[in-house]
């Protein structure tokens, strides 16, 4: 049956071959493209566990990609991906922050009367 109207599509799926490990795991993300797949496989890569981790843009008509992670050492694919997703949002907020306290910076700057 078709979506109902105003019904929300998951973010985010599991796609695993049958009898493939939880180390090995492509998860879609709907409605992202190469800005956050590339950033979060730059923060995943980091981590040591994971063997193998990169993302494909299904098609240019489709905004979703699919993300695949394979881990070392039995280790659930999943929390690197967390982790990763974590990672990206502390370097963001940081991001965020120091720009915010420069603009204010600059504003504060500006509103003094000259000397």
């Amino acid at each position: 049956s078709m979506a109902e109207e105003g019904e929300k599509k998951p973010v985010l799926e599991m796609v695993q071959a049958d009898g493939a490990d939880d180390g090995c795991v492509t998860f879609v993300m709907h409605n992202e493209d190469h800005t956050l797949g590339n950033s979060l496989r730059y923060m995943i890569m980091k981590n040591p566990d994971v063997e193998f981790c990169g993302y494909t843009i299904t098609h240019p008509s489709e905004s979703k990609i699919n993300f695949r992670i394979q881990t070392r050492g039995g280790i659930p694919a999943v929390e690197p991906l967390q982790n990763g997703l974590n990672e990206l949002h502390e370097v963001c907020q940081h991001v965020l922050n120091t720009f915010q306290a420069r603009v204010n910076e600059f504003k504060e700057a500006q509103e003094k009367p000259m000397e």
